[in-house]
């Protein structure tokens, strides 16, 4: 037996295979239903041996087998796709954590500071956060990710999900201005908190729960918009398990402002990881960036190997297709008779 058929053999299923019981079903019936009365119908019945001398004798027993096969075939045809066959071959197995992370990133018009520097070129804090961000989320492959963008308001750029290129799309997509100048750290964590514990608001009973909530909140300003105050959300992220990495962008932080407006609030962004079990990293320049991220790489780590999910490909539209000719092609003879 060739190589290729055994493997084909042990890759095929059936979606329904207690719909093969429905083949013998016309026979079954022939036999339990009443015989057809002679005198039912009023065409006139000619035994084909009256017309052998005329030659379309054998031409009508010819065609009464063919629309037999027909007529066969398509109801094979029809319960081989019932049954639904198909193909299940294993995927490549992903990297899985079991951990959920939402980005909580400030789009503050102090985002278009040009302070930072790639390849010797000076760029803007966000050019910089986009170029280390993206690539940090492509590297939690098997997290569910998601992100928050917040300025005077706050919304949600990603939902969590585990498709991380399309996540990196979305923060490569940010644009200032999209939602305000303005800073509103406390509601953007806020609403992050509530993209990560929706089992409140009615998630479905299978969701699958993750066993590691974590927020990574970044901002080069003091809270100065929004309803509600930093301290007071990380106070409601403590109660809820959810550990809060935050990042201080920016060269000068308000102990050492030297009468600028546009520093960070490092002491608070401070007291927000430490109540909550969350690291807080000091960001000045593009290499404390990488830094950075490599950290919370390395701190949210233990991704492991995940059993292989089984991709099946429905071979159902085969046999479907069949009983689709057959069916046209008895619709032909009958014109033809």
């Amino acid at each position: 037996m060739p190589a290729w058929f055994t493997a084909f053999l042990s890759a095929f299923d059936l979606a329904a295979p207690l719909a093969l019981l429905l083949l013998p079903l016309p026979l079954v019936a022939a036999r339990l239903l009443p015989p057809e009365r002679i005198g039912s119908s009023g065409a006139l019945r000619v035994p084909a041996s009256l017309v052998a001398g005329t030659g379309r004798g054998d031409s009508v027993a010819a065609r009464g087998r063919g629309r037999a096969f027909l007529i066969w075939t398509l109801w094979a045809a029809l319960v081989a796709a019932l049954a639904g066959p198909r193909l299940v071959l294993p995927a490549t197995a992903l990297p899985a954590s079991g951990r959920e992370i939402m980005l909580v990133m400030d789009l503050s018009g102090s985002m278009e500071r040009r302070d930072f520097s790639i390849d010797g070129e000076t760029v803007t804090r966000l050019t910089a956060v986009k170029r280390v961000g993206t690539d940090f989320i492509r590297r939690r492959a098997g997290d569910r990710i998601g992100l928050v963008i917040f300025a005077n308001e706050s919304y949600v750029a990603a939902s969590p999900s585990f498709d991380t290129n399309t996540v990196a799309r979305a923060l490569d997509e940010a644009t200032i201005g999209l939602v305000g100048r303005s800073t509103g750290i406390g509601d953007g964590l806020g609403l992050a908190l509530k993209r990560l514990v929706p089992a409140t608001s009615g998630e479905a009973p299978d969701t699958p729960q993750a066993t590691s909530k974590v927020v990574v909140l970044m901002t080069d300003g003091a809270n100065n918009a929004g309803q509600t105050t930093p301290r007071d959300v990380a106070a409601l992220a403590k109660e809820l398990g959810v550990k809060v990495h935050t990042i201080a962008l920016g060269p000068r932080d308000m102990s050492n402002a030297d009468g600028e407006q546009d520093v960070v609030d490092a002491e608070t962004l401070r007291e927000i990881s430490a109540s909550t079990g969350g690291t807080f990293f000091r960001v000045k320049t593009t290499d404390d960036l990488i830094a950075m991220a490599d950290s919370i790489d390395a701190i949210e780590g233990g991704r492991a190997k995940a059993p292989p999910v089984p991709l099946r490909q429905d071979l159902w539209p085969w046999p479907a297709g069949l009983a689709l000719l057959c069916a046209a092609g008895l619709l032909a003879a009958r014109r033809k008779a």
